[in-house]
Formats: C-alpha cells, sequence, structure tokens
C-alpha cells in the first residue's frame, strides 16, 4: 500500500471518477487539498471570484455534458455558506455537483474556532448528502460514496467538509486498484411499457411532455425515436427544452403560464392523454390543476418512487429512469408498428395552430421592445447555439421567442432561479464545451448580481457572448406588483454623475465590463442589434473573453403571462402575417 495524506488520496480520486474540472477559491483550511491538486496535476482550477459563484460555475459545466459532474472548493466558514446557494439550485433541478469544503480542526469545531461552522449541517436541506469527515480513514470511503450518490436515483449534489488536521494526516491507498462503485437505477419493464403503449393506443389526441429528467439521462434520441414511431406530439417542459428540436413536425411548444407558447397551451387542453417522462408537473408549467388535467389521462414516469402522486395522482406511475423508459417504449413500438393508431391527423392538427399562434416580434419602436431582441438573436445564432439563462422577465420572453434545437442548448436554473447565476452558469458551460458558441441571457439585475465573475472569463480566456437587455428595472417583479397597485422599490434608475450617456438608465455596464476585461457594446436602435451581435461573435473569437451586448429597452414591458393555462393575458399584437415575427419557425401566410 502507498501511504499519502488523506488530501492526496481524494485528489487521485476524483482523476479515476472523471472530475477532473474544478471551480473555487483557496484559503487557510483547505490550502492542504489545493496543494494535493497542484502536485498531482490532473485536475484543472477555475479561480471564481466569488465562492457561490464557484458553484454555480460547476453547476453550469456539469449541464453542459452528459457525465460531466463539475466540482466546487471553497474554505471553512463563509465559504461553504456561499454555496448554499448553488446545492440549492443543483438539488432543485437534480444537478449533481461535488462541494468540497476546508474546516478546522476536529478537536476545535466544539470549541466556536475561527471560521468553524458545522456546514453539513447547514447544507442537508439543500444537498443529496452532506457530511464532515471526522477521521483521514474515511476520506477515500466518503469520496467514493459521493460519487455514487450524485449518480445513483435521482441526481443530485453533495458536500464534503475537511477538518484541516483530517486533510493532512497519512493513510494508505492504493488508486491503482480503486473502483467506481456500482451505480443502479430503476427501469421500466417490459409489462409496464405495454401498459403505457395500450393507453395511448386508447387515446385519441395523447401527448408527451418531455421533462429534464430526459436531459439528464442523455435520453434526447430516444425520446425522438418514441415519438416518431407512436406519432405523438412532444411537449418539451422549460429544463426538457431541446430534447425534440424546435422544427421537428411532432414538436408541439411548451406549456405553462409564463415560458410558454400560445400553440402549446392549445394543444395541452386539446389532448386527452398525457405521458409526462422525467418532469415534475411543476406549478408554472400545469398553473391550476383544475384546468391543467380536466377529464384528461395522465402517465407519469420518474426515477424518484416519492415524485409520482406528489402533485396529483396520475391515471398510471412508472418509477424508471428517463433513458431506461424509453428503451422499453421504443421496443413495444417497434414490435407493434403495424397495429399502431395512425396520429396523422392530430399531429397536422398541432402543426396548424403553431402557424395560427404566434406573438409578435417585428417592433420598430425606440426604446426597443424586448420582443425584437430575440427575434435578432434567432437571426444571429443558429442551430448549434448554447444558451444559459436563470430568471426574470428576459428569460420567460426568451422561451416564448428563441428556438432550442438540442439537447443541454438551454441551460437554465429551472425550480430555484438565483439572480446572479446567469454569468458563472455560463462560464462553467463555456470551459466544459469551449468550441461551441455559448450565449447568456440576462436583465440588468441578473446581470449585477455576480457581475465580478466576468474578470474570471477574462483571466482565464474563456469566450461567450452576453446578453443583456436594460430596462433598470426589476420587471418581473414590478409586473406582479400590478397586482397590489404598485410599482415600489423596483427601479433601478438614478442619474450617473459619471455617465451621462446612459440617460438616467443607472449603472454604467459597458464600463464595468471594460474594467473586469471584457468587452462590451451598447445598442439603443432595434436596427443595430443583429450588427451587434455579429461584431461580439468576432470580438469574442478575436480576445477569447466575454462580449456583453447590452441592449437598452423601453422601461416597461408587459410579459405575456397567467394563472391558468386558458387565460394568458397578451399584453402586445399578436402576429397575424409573416413579417410580424419574420424568425417564427411556423407562420400562416
Amino acid at each position: 500500500m502507498t501511504r499519502m495524506r488523506a488530501v492526496d488520496a481524494a485528489v487521485l480520486i476524483l482523476e479515476k471518477e472523471g472530475s477532473t474540472q474544478a471551480f473555487g477559491l483557496p484559503g487557510a483550511a483547505i490550502n492542504p487539498f489545493y496543494s494535493a491538486m497542484r502536485a498531482h496535476g490532473g485536475i484543472k482550477h477555475v479561480l471564481a471570484r466569488h465562492v457561490e459563484a464557484a458553484s454555480h460555475m460547476a453547476e453550469g459545466y456539469t449541464r453542459a455534458k452528459a457525465g460531466n459532474i463539475g466540482v466546487c472548493i471553497g474554505t471553512s466558514g463563509p465559504a461553504g455558506t456561499d454555496m448554499i446557494t448553488g446545492l440549492y439550485s443543483a438539488a432543485a433541478d437534480s444537478i449533481p455537483i461535488l462541494c468540497i469544503t476546508g474546516q478546522a480542526p476536529v478537536a476545535k469545531l466544539h470549541k466556536e474556532d475561527f471560521q468553524a461552522v458545522d456546514i453539513s449541517a447547514i447544507a442537508k436541506p439543500v444537498a443529496k448528502w452532506a457530511v464532515t469527515v471526522m477521521e483521514a480513514a474515511q476520506v477515500p470511503g466518503t469520496f467514493q460514496k459521493a460519487f455514487q450518490v450524485m449518480r445513483e436515483g435521482r441526481p443530485g449534489p453533495v458536500l464534503i467538509d475537511l477538518p484541516i488536521d483530517v486533510q493532512l494526516a497519512e493513510i494508505d491507498f492504493d488508486i491503482a486498484t480503486y473502483e467506481p462503485l456500482p451505480v443502479s437505477r430503476p427501469a421500466a419493464t417490459r409489462a409496464q411499457a405495454e401498459k403505457v403503449l395500450d393507453m395511448l393506443a386508447a387515446a385519441e389526441h395523447p401527448l408527451i411532455v418531455a421533462g429534464g429528467g430526459i436531459i439528464n439521462a442523455d435520453a434526447a434520441d430516444l425520446l425522438v425515436e418514441f415519438a416518431e414511431l407512436t406519432g405523438v406530439p412532444v411537449v418539451p417542459t422549460l429544463m426538457g427544452w431541446g430534447a425534440i428540436a424546435d422544427d421537428h413536425p411532432l414538436s408541439a411548444g411548451m406549456v405553462g403560464l409564463q415560458t410558454s407558447h400560445r400553440y402549446g397551451n392549445a394543444t395541452l387542453l386539446a389532448s386527452d392523454l398525457v405521458l409526462g417522462i422525467g418532469n415534475r408537473w411543476a406549478n408554472r408549467h400545469t398553473g391550476g390543476l383544475d384546468v391543467y388535467r380536466g377529464s384528461r389521462k395522465f402517465i407519469h414516469v420518474d426515477i424518484e418512487p416519492t415524485q409520482i402522486g406528489r402533485v396529483f395522482a396520475p391515471d398510471y406511475g412508472v418509477v424508471s429512469d428517463a433513458r431506461a423508459a424509453l428503451e422499453v417504449f421504443v421496443q413495444v413500438a417497434r414490435e407493434r408498428a403495424g397495429s399502431l393508431p395512425d396520429r396523422t391527423a392530430w399531429a397536422a392538427e398541432c402543426r396548424e395552430r403553431k402557424t395560427t399562434l404566434q406573438r409578435k416580434t417585428h417592433f420598430d419602436a425606440v426604446p426597443i421592445k424586448p420582443q425584437r431582441v430575440y427575434e435578432e438573436m434567432n437571426r444571429a445564432f443558429g442551430p448549434d447555439v448554447r444558451y444559459v439563462s436563470t430568471i426574470g422577465l428576459s428569460q420567460i420572453q426568451a422561451a416564448q421567442m428563441l428556438h432550442v434545437y438540442r439537447p443541454r442548448h438551454w441551460i437554465n436554473a429551472g425550480q430555484a432561479g438565483p439572480l446572479g447565476w446567469t454569468v458563472p452558469a455560463t462560464l462553467g458551460v463555456a470551459t466544459a464545451d469551449p468550441d461551441s458558441t455559448v450565449v447568456a441571457l440576462s436583465g440588468d439585475y441578473d446581470f449585477q448580481f455576480l457581475i465580478e465573475e466576468l474578470a474570471v472569463g477574462a483571466q482565464f480566456n474563456i469566450p461567450y457572448i452576453h446578453v443583456v437587455v436594460n430596462n433598470s428595472y426589476l420587471g418581473l417583479i414590478r409586473q406582479a406588483q400590478r397586482n397590489f397597485d404598485m410599482d415600489y422599490c423596483v427601479q433601478l434608475s438614478f442619474e450617473n454623475i459619471n455617465s451621462p450617456e446612459v440617460a438616467g438608465y443607472g449603472v454604467d455596464h459597458v464600463k464595468v465590463v471594460e474594467g473586469l476585461g471584457c468587452k462590451a457594446l451598447r445598442v439603443s436602435e432595434p436596427d443595430g442589434i443583429l450588427p451587434a451581435l455579429e461584431q461580439a461573435k468576432k470580438l469574442m473569437v478575436e480576445h477569447r473573453v466575454p462580449v456583453v451586448v447590452e441592449v437598452i429597452l423601453e422601461r416597461v414591458t408587459n410579459v405575456s403571462m397567467g394563472v391558468e393555462i386558458d387565460n394568458v393575458i397578451e399584453f402586445e399584437d399578436l402576429a397575424i402575417a409573416p413579417e410580424d415575427a419574420p424568425t417564427a419557425l411556423a407562420l400562416l401566410d
């Protein structure tokens, strides 16, 4: 056996498990771990400016590619508490990340030592597993179990807290014979697949709701094959967007109160059976359950047993990994190919709605209306673009108007939606896939939360394009405040004494971005959006840094949303001719 420090064993295990990209900040209590990374050299490291940002970088890195598990590292005390939002975001969306914290010596944990906090207790509600390792000999087994926990069942984050004396203690460890623990996932049976196909066959207007579990299981190819075999249209959730290409004949649009399409909601309401795979029935997807459920039947497939029936009782539930379920669904569908119902008319009806139920995007007004931004983004970026966003009117309207064609090409913080997530998560995505065009989208408030992380992109040459739609408002909250007849504590505008050219919009994002070592462009006319996006592509390639395109919007825009899927309020003109929505994928002449 080889004698080594516990942290050396931990780093070797990370390499063996395939987690070779870390994001973090060193500190006194985690310096031994950093010394092990330096000694072994197999783990790349990006130095964040804030530990919360490092946790979001790790999440973006995980989301970008099947099999990735991003690692976030911080010292004791506040570094761990800074990670809590990142753990919550990852847990809420079933994303595995590994957070590693330093800690005071074991003997000092109960003595209120400097920066000694029970981080594992704090993290437990928002992590799949959180543990403080009290014995050095337990370090290898703890890391081995951590990877099994993150991968098994519903994926999720883990936090490992390492007291400094535990890190430094020597143990016997043999990496040559180390193997990852086996990972088991529930799989649908043949009998269950037969039942699902029988229920689909008995329906006249069936739909598939494709959730984020399909993305996590890397099962988009099987989803599309199953839809094509059965002829059943597909509605992706926001987390499942990209599981089927938006221009696929069976793509029926998204459903919900906010991030939805008019034709998607109409199609759901016209259906009589819904097969949900890897989805949560989130409230912003369903709205009121009486309207959403109606008289239609529901089948729910999910990897987590307690998800079945959590929101409402389905007519039939299947506990299964999405890929395992779709494998057997496809097998049975192939065998029944000659006897499956003909869905041609139903699919054509769904496509017809896409031609008549579009929102208008082409506005020439100054200040710029946000719809025009997404129209120009559709022009500027092709089907290979990776979009990253988190929350706000910008994210909602982007989901209504952008197009996504590949799995993992819409990367979005879904359930938690923390402001500030977009910049660091995008850096994680671009680190994982440096050859792709990665485009972030933020409102001005989300952008300002962790704006300092742009310096990370400049320092480590992580290029991407960040579109910032600036109305100098907390737009989503302002729209919600209409119900209270107020506009209170939501304005970000002020007269900037150093930048009169921003005309009362407050923060001069261009100066801040340039001060952080990146490039920035400001657009105030609608016809300037596309040229700025094209210039941003060139600047990104030339300088290998983040490039921000700030678009100055009208101060107030109310974005389409409602409280029920049959009562989404449209505040703007609708598209009635192709020129009203020139980049829509379907519009009746």
